[in-house]
């Protein structure tokens, strides 16, 4: 349950249409729930603005789908990072919703009657085709949280015309995340262009002494550009999420 539902369960119950007892039963079901080999805090959306996401890297495959279950009964959406096609086959089996996307290794799943894109927009940029799959973790991540989401691919710095070319567009957004590994130079480019917080992405594309992405880290993270805050190697979904808080709470 996340804000917006909670404020539906009480004015259900204020028009009659829900008991106090439930209610009640559904407030306490917000507790952490056992299943043996995972405690599951099915209180973090009316906490956090977003429900537990699950990180199916290290976990069986069965016990990803059993987590993204549970999750999506009790908040009617859920988004699973580090998946596999193995992943998401078991929990469509259970959960008809689920989708798979496979560049970004991500699975979703959203109940028909949940809401939609919101207001203002979040942009994501990648500086070349091999940094997709990070690009799109983070869009995936930002549109579950409801941003309305434009994407800007393949505008490195090598052709900086690519880029240049969409600033109107880039200045629109309320939050921009930007993925670039080899030099890590595209976030200080753009951050010396727009008036936003730009979320940078390290990833670990390069060749031997770009050392899985920590030269672009360094790079990132000694950038002489305002503005920049710097997430992991290879954390689009870090970089997503805090750029759909970003925007969500601009609207507020």
């Amino acid at each position: 349950m996340d804000m917006p539902g909670l404020e539906d369960l009480l004015q259900k119950v204020r028009d009659g249409k829900v008991s106090p007892g439930e209610a009640a039963r559904r407030l306490r079901d917000l507790s952490v729930e056992d299943l043996g080999f995972a405690r599951l805090d099915h209180g973090r959306g009316l906490r956090c603005g977003f429900p537990e996401v699950v990180f199916c890297q290290g976990k069986r495959p069965e016990e990803a789908a059993a987590i993204g279950e549970r999750i999506y009964k009790k908040s009617g959406k859920v988004l699973l990072t580090r998946a596999s096609e193995e992943v998401f086959r078991l929990l469509s089996a259970r959960v008809p919703q689920a989708a798979w996307h496979e560049r970004a290794r991500c699975v979703t799943a959203r109940s028909p009657g949940s809401p939609g894109q919101g207001e203002g927009l979040v942009a994501v940029l990648a500086a070349g085709t091999a940094d997709l799959p990070v690009a799109e973790e983070a869009r995936i991540t930002a549109e579950m949280m409801d941003a309305r989401v434009r994407t800007f691919y393949d505008v490195g710095v090598a052709g900086i015309h690519r880029l240049l070319g969409h600033m109107e567009d880039l200045r629109r957004a309320r939050a921009l995340v930007v993925a670039a590994g080899m030099e890590g130079a595209l976030p200080s480019v753009v951050a010396g262009l727009v008036e936003r917080p730009v979320l940078a992405v390290p990833t670990s594309v390069g060749y031997g002494a770009s050392f899985g992405g920590l030269s672009a880290l360094l790079a990132m993270l000694n950038t002489c550009a305002a503005g920049v805050a710097v997430v992991n190697i290879d954390n689009g979904f870090g970089a997503g999420f805090m750029a759909a808080l970003i925007n969500r709470n601009e609207a507020l």
